[in-house]
């Protein structure tokens, strides 16, 4: 028997236990395939992967060595799925939640849409969920709060909709939340004041609404709060100045009212930032604030604060105050006192006291602040005496405004020390003296403005040595003597040139034709006699141009025909002699224009602006003017005699024939002088971007909050768009990131600077400014700035990625054909209202972007041709970039050697408008073995025209069209324009102008046999 049980355990159990492992290992196995089964369904929803990071995911390895991907080293079980920042689009898989052992779960900065899965909330060992910045729909799932288990739950930069779930307060173990910029609604539930654990709670950039709650101030481990940019209300709850943990408070933006407890900081020991900006917080600054020593931002911006600012000397770690638009101070002497003790604060940046009621001398002491101050707002208060010259030791000043007060006495001359100032705004003051030749020395300055002062004498000169300058406004002051010709060589000027209101002499320069970006060209109301030169037609960016009150004599120049963007024109009260030159009847961008008081002569023009009855045309106080529309009211013009008429017609045929040939023994001259200088004429790629106006790169860096990601709006082959501000200018725009690492991106740059420089047009991309510099890591730069256009581009209206947005973001037909006109008229300029014509060579949905008006605007001219001939192709010496363009789009004759042409535009634009109308892409799935979007259209044009038609502008109804029998043919039109633009023979391709006209016309009959929007 002992034998027996002996043989046993040496033989049966063994064999037990091999059983029991087997049994072990197959489960592990089991369980190990759900997970990869899940990774591939989660692939299988991603649509997009430009880097290729999930070639790894394939059969060839263990999905525990896939990217992103992180296994249990005994279980084998996945544990972390980290994708975050490599632009994959596409949606979450709902079979993620058969991750079961997943801690950590991070998707963000991608492109994710739709809903977050409810199968979520399986995931009940899931410690961090990331999936910020993507765009996701939907509402928070109650499902999350199940994983309860959760330390970190970021939901940031989505399109999150709905109210945060009550049921958030399961979370007990959260310490960071984030539901930041989203478009959640309702209250902060109470059930916040749960969260016993968090220390870091984000609902800023909402429309949450109603008071914050109570229960917030039970979370003692808080350290930061960012409530910003809701519709919250109420009072400051009083029981936050308890929490001791405090290091951040961010409540801008929103409606918060009230005064602040006067004891309110006695507790915030360790505060270093608040936002309160931009509410209705009232009555004075605690004078608590003393005891908040840590504080490094203060912003109390934008509210009903008053009184006297209290001592800040104690806050030595304060860079950033900013206490503008309150009501602070009392228009007395002590108003400043303050400032005294802010040279304790060694790293003060960023000083902001603009529109209080501050009174007062400004104090030597400010000259002793921090060397490291670089903003100082101090405009719209009542500050009274001369500037002291102590502010020329703050010589890191990058900016100094002290606009609309009552300070008088001279510039100080220390004022030359200061050589990184970019901003001085000194206008609206009772300053006097000479400007002095110093601002030369301010080589950094691209924005000065000395206006409505009592200066007097001539100017500088050395302001030409501003070589960065873009805004320069020296009116309304008593500056005499001539223009310096030296102010017309500052190229960089773009954005306003004002010497108005002045006692100026003299001509203008000729040279006025060098600052030819230049938007705004105000020198009237001075004494400036002559002719107006032909320079002035170089401005070819001019919108505003103001020459009236002075003594200007000679006839109105032919070369203001190129003034194509001009929108008010005011040459009045001035000498000016001749008739009015029938050119102005083609500036169709003019709202105003005022020729009056001058002694022009002849018949009225009756066309364009002197025809439109909406525009304001003055010509009064000319008494030798007759004819025009009738509500000018002038006398006719007088009827000539058969006799005088047959002399005069016999005179000009006479002399028209000397013309003749005279030009052509000039030209037979011409001819053989530049046949000799042929091999000399440089090419067209020697144009530089040297003239185009520049923004530094710092400014850029700040504006995008260091391009961060979640500014970022788009990508292309050579570049990064971003969201983001100018530094001094309350404008959104788009800034165009070079990638100089790409091959050809240098290339792109230029191109697109000498295709858009010169140009400009209702319905192109406004290019605003650029920047070549190099990045603080000592690397070359290179950016464009253009203007944002909020309704983002063409491509992602026909082609939304999400469902829910699908039916907000449809475009209607009428929308569609105006955006067909708009990009038609773009071309049309482009080909032919060009001094020298262009090729965009990349039309498509995502170059067309549209703006708050939905009006359409190309853009995106990175591959663009400049026209050396006159017969619409180019020359092989017009371009060294390579036609690359987008797949569908590129004209058939490209792909086999042919030159560029306007023709391969309009076949882009065909291309473009067909898939308008279908809703397809030309590189649609169902377009293979031969088929493309022509065929498609081609085969049911014109009777079966609904069966293509985007689905999405057909009602559900019949009924609601509400038609009568012509709309069939309001449909043909567009259809057989798109077709006969992207015919496959360039020749047989219609012209953009007669498709404009066309177009037009569509449009017409569309408001008369259609009654849908």
């Amino acid at each position: 028997m002992k034998r027996f049980s002996l043989l046993f355990w040496f033989i049966c159990v063994p064999l037990l236990f091999h059983s029991t492992c087997n049994s072990k290992h197959t489960v592990f196995a089991s369980e190990s395939e759900i997970d990869h089964m899940a990774l591939i369904k989660f692939k299988e929803s991603i649509s997009s992967d430009p880097n290729g990071i999930l070639v790894s995911w394939n059969t060839s390895t263990h999905f525990c060595n896939w990217y992103g991907i992180t296994c249990h080293p005994t279980l084998g079980r996945v544990t972390e799925l980290n994708l975050q920042g490599h632009r994959l689009k596409g949606y979450i898989s709902p079979h993620i939640g058969n991750l079961s052992y997943t801690r950590r779960f991070e998707l963000a900065n991608n492109s994710f849409y739709g809903n977050i899965p409810l199968e979520v909330g399986r995931l009940s060992q899931l410690q961090i969920f990331d999936v910020q910045n993507n765009t996701l729909v939907g509402e928070i799932p109650l499902n999350l709060t199940h994983c309860t288990q959760l330390r970190s739950l970021y939901l940031y930069g989505n399109n999150l909709k709905g109210k945060i779930p009550t049921e958030i307060g399961l979370l007990r173990n959260i310490q960071f939340l984030n539901f930041g910029r989203n478009q959640l609604t309702g209250e902060i539930p109470s059930s916040i004041g749960n969260l016993s654990s968090i220390t870091e709670l984000f609902l800023n950039n909402n429309i949450l609404k109603g008071d914050i709650p109570q229960e917030i101030c039970d979370l003692k481990s808080l350290v930061i709060v960012a409530l910003g940019i809701n519709k919250l209300s109420g009072s400051f709850p009083s029981c936050l100045y308890n929490l001791s943990s405090l290091i951040r408070i961010n409540l801008v933006e929103n409606q918060f009212s009230g005064p602040l407890s006067p004891n309110m900081f006695h507790s915030l020991q360790n505060l270093q930032v608040l936002f309160l900006d931009n509410n209705k917080f009232s009555g004075p600054i605690p004078p608590s604030i003393a005891n908040a020593s840590s504080l490094s931002i203060l912003g109390l911006s934008l509210n009903r604060f008053v009184g006297r600012i209290p001592s800040l000397g104690k806050l030595q770690d304060l860079y950033h105050l900013n206490l503008a638009n309150n009501n602070l101070g009392y228009n007395s002497t002590n108003d400043l006192e303050f400032l005294k003790s802010l040279v304790n604060c060694t790293n003060l940046e960023i000083l902001c006291l603009s529109y209080n009621s501050f009174g007062g001398h400004l104090p030597n002491s400010l000259g002793n602040l921090s060397t490291q101050l670089r903003k100082i707002y101090l405009g719209n208060n009542e500050i009274y005496g001369e500037i002291p010259e102590a502010i020329g030791n703050l010589v890191g000043l990058t900016l100094l405004t002290m606009f609309n007060n009552h300070v008088d006495g001279i510039i100080p001359t220390t004022f030359g020390k200061l050589t990184m100032l970019q901003v001085l705004g000194l206008l609206g003051n009772k300053l006097s003296g000479k400007i002095e030749p110093f601002i030369g020395n301010l080589s950094q300055l691209f924005h000065l403005d000395l206006r409505a002062n009592r200066f007097e004498g001539s100017i500088p000169p050395s302001i030409g040595n501003c070589q960065m300058l873009q805004h320069l406004d020296l009116s309304l002051n008593n500056l005499t003597g001539t223009i310096p010709p030296e102010l017309f060589n500052l190229s960089s000027l773009f954005s306003k040139f004002d010497l108005s209101r002045n006692s100026l002499s003299g001509s203008i320069p000729d040279e006025v034709g060098n600052i030819h970006n230049i938007i705004f060209l105000d020198m009237s109301n001075n004494h400036i006699s002559g002719h107006i030169p032909l320079g002035v037609g170089k401005c070819v960016m001019l919108e505003y141009l103001f020459l009236q009150g002075n003594s200007l004599q000679g006839v109105i120049p032919s070369s203001l025909a190129s003034l194509k963007s001009i929108t008010v024109l005011d040459l009045s009260q001035n000498h000016l002699s001749g008739s009015i030159p029938n050119f102005l009847q083609n500036l169709s961008f003019l709202q105003y224009l005022n020729v009056s008081f001058n002694v022009l002569e002849g018949e009225v023009p009756t066309k364009g602006v002197f025809g439109n009855v909406s525009v304001l045309v003055v010509v009064n106080g000319n008494s030798k003017l007759c004819g025009g529309i009738s509500e000018l009211h002038l006398p006719p013009c007088p009827v000539k005699s058969e006799k005088h008429a047959k002399h005069h017609k016999f005179r000009l045929i006479v002399a028209i024939l000397s013309v003749v040939v005279f030009l052509i023994v000039l030209s037979s001259t011409f001819a053989i002088y530049w046949s000799r200088k042929e091999g000399k004429k440089p090419s067209l790629n020697s144009s530089t971007i040297d003239q185009l106006a520049k923004v530094s790169y710092q400014s850029l860096y700040n504006g995008t909050d260091g391009f961060s990601t979640t500014n970022l709006i788009g990508c292309g082959n050579f570049s990064s768009v971003y969201k983001g501000t100018l530094e001094l200018q309350d404008r959104v725009v788009a800034i165009k990131v070079l990638n100089l690492q790409r091959k050809g991106a240098h290339k792109s740059f230029v191109a697109e600077c000498n295709a858009l420089k010169n140009i400009k047009h209702r319905n192109l991309v406004q290019i605003l400014t650029c920047c070549s510099s190099t990045d603080y890591k000592g690397q070359e730069f290179k950016a464009l700035i253009f203007e944002y256009m909020r309704n983002g581009s063409l491509e992602q209206w026909l082609h939304p990625t999400t469902t829910s947005v699908e039916k907000q973001r449809t475009l209607s037909l009428k929308q569609r054909l105006s955006i067909m006109i708009d990009v038609a008229s773009a071309l049309q300029y482009l080909h032919h209202e060009c001094e020298q014509p262009i090729i965009h060579c990349d039309l498509k949905p995502g170059n067309v972007l549209l703006d708050d008006e939905m009006i359409a605007h190309v853009s995106d001219f990175g591959i663009a041709r400049l026209l050396s001939t006159t017969k619409g192709i180019t020359s092989k010496q017009s371009s060294t970039l390579a036609i690359k363009g987008t797949v569908g789009y590129v004209p058939p004759e490209y792909g086999v050697g042919a030159e560029v042409s306007t023709y391969g535009d309009m076949f882009s634009f065909g291309i473009l408008m067909l898939e308008m109308l279908t809703g397809r892409r030309p590189t649609d799935e169902m377009f293979e073995d031969g088929q493309n979007i022509c065929n498609f259209v081609a085969i049911s044009f014109p009777s079966k025209l609904f069966q293509i038609l985007d689905p999405r502008l057909i009602p559900i109804e019949e009924n609601d069209w509400n038609l009568n029998p012509d709309v069939e043919k309001c449909l043909v039109s567009p259809f057989r324009i798109g077709l006969a633009c992207a015919m496959e023979s360039p020749k047989e391709r219609m012209d953009v102008v007669d498709v404009s006209r066309e177009l037009h016309q569509i449009k017409k009959a569309f408001a008369s046999c259609c009654a849908w929007k």
